[in-house]
């Protein structure tokens, strides 16, 4: 019988010495992370907040989901993006879709609240979506981010048992107690409406 079949290797001692120290959910995140990039509608690519942003949950279990808030980020996609990636900015929404193709991506997981609405009981209780642009550049507001925003809301809607009304799906503006105008005088509810409904 060889040495090195008698006595492990002084790597392969340490190597199992790391491993023994390491905490079993360090070595599970790979398994976790892969379930999250999947996110919660298949369309979208995960992109995902920090989790300073946001506050966790179990919804619909927690909180009942009522209500989709529609929001204009004031900012370009990427930075839209950037900042809620941020853990000093403290803001959230859950989807954001880009203007020039309707790219949707997914930053924060439907059952966790993501923090947009400046109002807590809306917050635990909808789903907000961002939409690149400006609320005064209504030429950020294209056909492909129209039909894919639609697309996303009616999904949202059927899952989750939400009517697809005005009563339901809200501005930004008509959250109580909102300091916001988005999306503004330049977004067309009734063409979205109707593509939620069709969608």
């Amino acid at each position: 019988m060889d040495r090195a079949r008698r006595f492990p290797s002084r790597r392969r001692l340490l190597q199992g010495a790391v491993a023994a120290a390491v905490p079993a959910t360090l070595l599970s995140t790979g398994h976790a992370s892969a379930q999250e990039r999947a996110g919660d509608y298949p369309p979208a690519e995960w992109i995902p907040a920090s989790t300073s942003n946001y506050t966790a949950a179990n919804r619909p279990s927690t909180y009942s989901i009522d209500y989709v808030v529609i929001h204009v980020t004031q900012e370009t996609y990427a930075d839209a993006l950037a900042i809620f990636q941020n853990p000093a900015k403290q803001v959230s929404a859950h989807y954001v879709v880009r203007s020039k193709d309707g790219h949707v991506a997914q930053c924060v997981r439907d059952r966790n609240v993501a923090w947009h609405a400046g109002n807590w009981s809306y917050n635990t209780h909808s789903i907000g979506i961002e939409h690149e642009g400006w609320v005064d550049k209504p030429e950020y507001f294209t056909d492909a981010m129209y039909q894919q925003s639609a697309a996303l809301t009616s999904a949202i809607c059927s899952k989750y048992g939400i009517p697809k009304d005005r009563e339901h799906i809200i501005g930004h503006s008509e959250v109580p107690g909102a300091d916001h105008t988005d999306p503004g005088p330049y977004w067309d509810w009734s063409r979205y409406i109707r593509l939620v409904n069709f969608a």
